[in-house]
Order: C-alpha cells, then sequence, then structure tokens
C-alpha cells in the first residue's frame, strides 16, 4: 500500500470532513524528512544491521525502534523512529511465519522508506518513495 492509497481514503459517512487528514502533515514531513531517513536506512544496511530498515511514524509515546527524528525538535507533526524487521518479529508484531512474505512485499529500500504509520485508528506499513 501507497502513502497516496491512505490519503485518498476516507471513513464511512464522513466524506466532507473539514479537519485535515494527519496523513497530509505526515507526507509533508516525510518530505522534509526523506534525505535524513535515506542516510539512516543506507547506515543501517551498511553497517549489517538489516537488510530491511522500517522507519516508525508516529504522533504519540511510542517505545519502538530509537528516535532519529523527533517532532518536538524539529517543530514538525511526526517523529520518526528507525527500526528493523528483525525488531519487529522479535516483538511479534510481525509473525515469525509472516516474515517472508512481508520480505517479498518490501521495496527497494534504496528507492523507498518502509513505514510503520501509527494513528489512533490503528497502525498500517507503507511504502513511500524517496524521489
Amino acid at each position: 500500500m501507497d502513502l497516496q492509497d491512505l490519503l485518498n481514503k476516507q471513513p464511512e459517512g464522513e466524506e466532507n470532513k473539514k479537519s485535515e487528514s494527519p496523513l497530509l502533515s505526515l507526507k509533508r514531513d516525510l518530505d522534509f524528512y526523506k534525505e535524513s531517513i535515506q542516510e539512516v536506512s543506507v547506515e543501517m544496511m551498511a553497517e549489517g544491521y538489516t537488510l530491511y530498515p522500517i522507519f516508525v511514524a508516529h504522533q504519540h509515546q511510542v517505545e519502538l525502534g530509537e528516535v532519529i527524528l523527533d517532532r518536538e525538535e524539529l517543530n514538525t507533526a511526526w517523529t520518526i523512529h528507525a527500526s528493523s524487521l528483525e525488531e519487529f518479529v522479535e516483538r511479534g508484531l510481525i509473525q515469525s511465519e509472516r516474515k517472508d512474505y512481508f520480505i517479498k512485499q518490501f521495496k527497494p529500500a534504496n528507492a523507498f522508506m518502509c513505514l510503520f504509520v501509527i494513528v489512533p485508528e490503528g497502525a498500517n506499513f507503507v511504502f513511500y518513495p524517496y524521489k
């Protein structure tokens, strides 16, 4: 699923909701953050930490991965943590028997950031292009 797919979806019965979707602010922040996220991704892979970097995007308190971009420090809407497929499996967020399926769905990390986007309604994986 791509970020644009999420941006175009509205909950049933809320066709003309006046408030901006939090995903629009996520897109703005990702465009601002993307070079930094790509640097961290390349470093994680080059150092052998993981071949599958996952970046956790949230607006609340999350204890997953390491903070790399703090919304309060940067005066943005979203905080980004760096994590990995291995941590997601270890913590049970991805079932070990689903690991191979996840790897097959994973887009090239040099062209896309893999995001685990957490919003009050739930969480989902999104691949967002660096360019």
